[in-house]
Parts: C-alpha cells; structure tokens; sequence
C-alpha cells in the first residue's frame, strides 16, 4: 500500500534558502529524514504567494528522499488566514475535489505547519472523515549542544475504537447515559433495553426532531425530559425545556400558545406574547399528542423546524427561534395523513427518528423494578418511607404480572396504585389488606361499559360477516374474547401466553402460539386478520 502525506507549507519554520538551512528543523522537510518512515508521495499545499518557498521545499524533500514524489497545490485562504470558516471551507473544498483511493494508499495529515486555525481545520476534516487518514505531528529534537534536522514524529489515530483504555471509558459513559434515561431504573426487558440503548446515540449524535410513540401512559413525557437532562449535561443545550400537550391548544388560541402574538392581533391581545417556541430558543420543545395540532399550525411547525423562523400571530415580520423537538403520540400518524387530518410532509420531517415506546403490560419483567422506584419516589415526594411487607410484595406483583392483568393506564396506573397503598399503609408499611384493596379498585377501573361479550361479539360481525351466522353463541362469546386478546398482543405467543395462562402451568411441554393458531384456525382466521 502507498504512503502519501498531506500537509501545509511552513511559512516560517519551514523557511530558509541558504546552505544554514540544514543545520535547522524545518517540519516540512525532516519528516523526511527518518529512514523507517518511508512515503511515496507528498501532498504540499501552500498559497499563491508563498510559490518561491513552496518549490525550494519540494526540491529539499526530494533531495533527502529521492523514492518521494512531491506534489505541489496552490490554496488560497483569502484575505483573512485566521478567519476559521474561510479556511476551513478552503481546504474542504481541496479534499472533495481530491482523489482518495483508501484501497491502494494509506493517508497521513501533516498538523505540525501552518496557522492555529490551519491546525484546527485539518484536525476537522480527519475527525469528519473527510480526509481519511491519520494525524501526524512532527516535532524538534536536540541531541547535545546540536539540533537534530530530522526532528522527531508520532502517528494519531483518531479511530478511538482501537484505544482500549477509551473504549472502555465510552462504553461506560454509553451505559451510565442509558442508566440515566431510565431514571436508573435496572430494567430487565431486552426489548426495551435495545430502545433505550438507541435512543441514547441518537440524543447525543443528532439534534434532528424526535418522534416517541406509544400508549398513553407510556413514559414519553418522562423521557423527553430525561433526554433533555442527557443533552444539558453533555453540553448540547444552553435553553430550557418546555413541554405541551397539544390536546390543550384548541382554537383561535393554538397559534398563540405556540407562535405568539402582537398586540392587538385578536380581540383580548392587549400585549405581545412570545409563544412557546420562543421560550424553547436553544432548548428543547416536547409537543405531546402532536397528532392534535390543527392543521395551520402544523404548517408553521413545518416551517419553524426547516428554516428556524415563523410568524407570530398578526405579525409581519418573522421571528427566530433554534430549538430542538421531540413530538411524542399515542396514535397512528399515518393514518390521521391518509385521513387528511396531519400534513405528510410534516410526518415526514419529525418520521427522520422513530422509538416506539411499549405499555406496560409489554414489560412485565420490568414491574419489580419500576414498583421500587416508584416507593422510592414515593418517599422522596411526600418526605416519609414506604415499603411493602413480604407476603403483600409477593401478592401485588402475582397479579401485576399475571398475563390477563390489563394496565390500562401503563405507568400511571402503577404510580398511582403505589401512591393510595402508601398513603393508607400504617406507617408506611404496605400490608396485604392494602394490595387486596388496590387490586379489587384497578380491576374497577379497567372496567368499561362498552367492554362486554355483546360487545366483543358485535366485532366479530365485521371481521367474519356472513360467516358468523353459522357459528353458535356459545363459541362467538369465546371466539370474540380470543380476538380481542389477539387485538391487543405483540405476538401470537404473547396471545397465547394470556388464554392459557392456567392449564399451561400443568403441561411439561407449551406451545402456546400452536395451540392459539389451530383454535383461530377452526374459524378460518389468523393472527394477522383479527387486527392485531
């Protein structure tokens, strides 16, 4: 493979035109004179101006090492060589234009020579992959009383994936952040885990918008904050954190809330408001069920997330704001596009980044360590201990993770549950009278009227039609809850886990997705076409 250096002309260290020029360390030049660092060519770029000093040192380099080709390009930095952006993008625009064969040759960067600013760029670039190779730094050395010409040098590698001792340190820093996106929560959920792990790169690479889905109840709310707090503490943001339902913006008042107004704008305008996009400047907006937004104010979200300006109300000139989103939903957004109720190309802007967040009743293995942080803050709230006794700890999480346990309200049933059985614990211990009575009242609750046989029965009308009528009433009550329980599971096996939850505890063998298939089968259904 060849060897090819890039580097900057020294206009100063690497200056010199009489026969004392070797007696000094010029950068450009003693990089080389070292016997084992052999390159085959050497990319030499300097400005217009510096052309006398740039040919002397091709012509030096090529005298102490004949094997090297040198390669002169001309750069101009413009009229200000300190002025980052116009040098940066100078020699940005060298290496777009710049055949790289990473195939066939082996890159080095010269960082030695050249401005700061100069220095800082190329760093840049390597770091960015546009040029793809590693730093070299040269340096000078004295031996004795005498300087050695040639210097010395040492090889970066900016590919910190082969740092062993760094690499350990960032995959602790990857498990402390996605520890503290789960509220330091040891969840055990793989599934869930995965998602978090995901989440916690994109937090921190991207400042594009994120979308969080899931069921009400889910922990988006809790989770945009946490990803906010992750961004502060890395660095990321210098603004706030201001969150909205968008449920709550209806009518004439949505565009204000959000965009502001002028006085005077509307009747009761009687002074400028900012809006919440202004407060979110350098922070982070989360717009919860952003699915509710009116069809005019997604528009000016559209534009307010693509060019970072927008009107407010009954203004004429635009206001700017540069803050990031994370939109969160409870529903299918592409549906509400087909129903013409969201814009596709705002779905399509804030679609870029997607985490679907699951209920509860997904993560049963992650009830005992939620049900504790949920006692710990607990605690924390309302200033005294609360804890369960072993036998009531016991009977809480059999019916909290028994498969036909529905929460209904995910996370917010299980913080609420926790809160009425600390409060009416004596002294805060949580006996099994305190479970027994939560357990009967979140039953109740995930009643509804609408939720009976009749009702489940009056569904089956519209996936089997005619069908129905030759199946009796006694297996369309069984059949319509069979559906039902389908409609609402990940899986076929999660299916069949929650049906036969009771005789599969008395088989050595379970297959529980077999046996749920061959009953649907029977009526000519699947899984796929009860909905689910």
């Amino acid at each position: 493979m060849l060897r090819v250096v890039i580097g900057l002309l020294g206009t100063k260290l690497d200056g010199g035109t009489g026969p004392g020029r070797w007696d000094h360390w010029r950068p450009s030049v003693g990089l080389f004179q070292h016997q084992e660092l052999l390159v085959d060519r050497f990319e030499l770029l300097s400005e217009a101006k510096f052309g006398t000093l740039q040919a002397q040192v091709a012509e030096d380099v090529a005298r102490v090492s004949p094997e090297t080709e040198v390669r002169c390009h001309v750069v101009d930095f413009g009229r200000d060589p300190w002025d980052l952006a116009q040098v940066f993008g100078t020699l940005h625009d060298w290496a777009r234009g710049y055949a790289f064969d990473p195939e066939r040759e082996e890159y080095f960067v010269h960082i030695t020579t050249g401005t700061h600013v100069a220095q800082i760029s190329l760093f840049l670039l390597v770091e960015a992959g546009f040029l793809p190779g590693k730093l070299i730094q040269t340096s000078p050395r004295v031996t004795g009383r005498d300087a050695d010409p040639a210097g010395r040098y040492s090889i970066i590698d900016l590919d910190l994936s082969k740092y062993d001792a760094l690499s350990t340190r960032f995959a602790k820093e990857a498990v402390e952040a996605a520890d503290f996106l789960k509220s330091g929560i040891p969840t055990r959920n793989v599934g869930f885990n995965r998602l978090i792990d995901r989440i916690e790169q994109v937090a921190l690479r991207s400042q594009a918008p994120l979308l969080l889905t899931g069921p009400t109840g889910a922990g988006k709310s809790q989770l945009a904050r946490r990803i906010f707090d992750l961004r502060r503490q890395r660095g990321g943001l210098r603004g706030d954190f201001v969150e909205v339902n968008c449920a709550t913006l209806t009518g004439d008042t949505a565009s204000s809330a959000l965009f502001g107004h002028v006085r005077g704008s509307f009747t009761g305008a009687q002074k400028d408001r900012a809006g919440l996009l202004c407060a979110a400047d350098g922070g982070l907006l989360f717009l919860d069920e952003v699915g509710e937004l009116g069809l005019d104010e997604q528009a000016m979200l559209l534009r307010a997330l693509e060019d970072k300006v927008f009107l407010p109300v009954g203004a004429d000139q635009p206001v700017t704001s540069d803050f990031q989103l994370i939109a969160g939903t409870n529903r299918d957004l592409r549906e509400a596009v087909a129903a013409g109720r969201f814009r596709e190309d705002l779905l399509a802007r804030i679609h870029l980044w997607t985490f679907a967040l699951p209920g509860l009743s997904q993560r049963r293995e992650d009830i005992a360590p939620n049900l504790d942080y949920e006692l710990e803050r607990f605690s924390r709230t309302h200033g005294r201990k609360a804890s369960f006794n072993k036998e009531a700890r016991e009977a809480f999480l059999r019916f909290a993770e028994a498969p036909d346990t529905r929460w209904s309200g995910n996370f917010r049933d299980l913080n609420a549950a926790v809160i009425r059985m600390s409060t009416l614990a004596p002294r805060g211990r949580i006996r099994l009278e305190e479970v027994e009575e939560e357990i009967l009242r979140l039953r109740t609750s995930w009643d509804r009227p609408g939720a009976t046989p009749a009702a489940e029965c009056a569904d089956l009308a519209g996936l089997l039609g005619a069908e129905l009528a030759a199946i009796d009433p006694f297996d369309r009550v069984q059949l319509a809850h069979v559906v039902a329980v389908c409609r609402r599971s990940r899986s076929l096996s999660d299916a069949g886990r929650e049906l036969f939850s009771v005789s599969r505890q008395s088989r050595a063998k379970t297959n529980d997705a077999d046996r749920l298939k061959k009953y649907l089968g029977k009526f000519g259904l699947d899984f796929t076409r009860c909905g689910a």
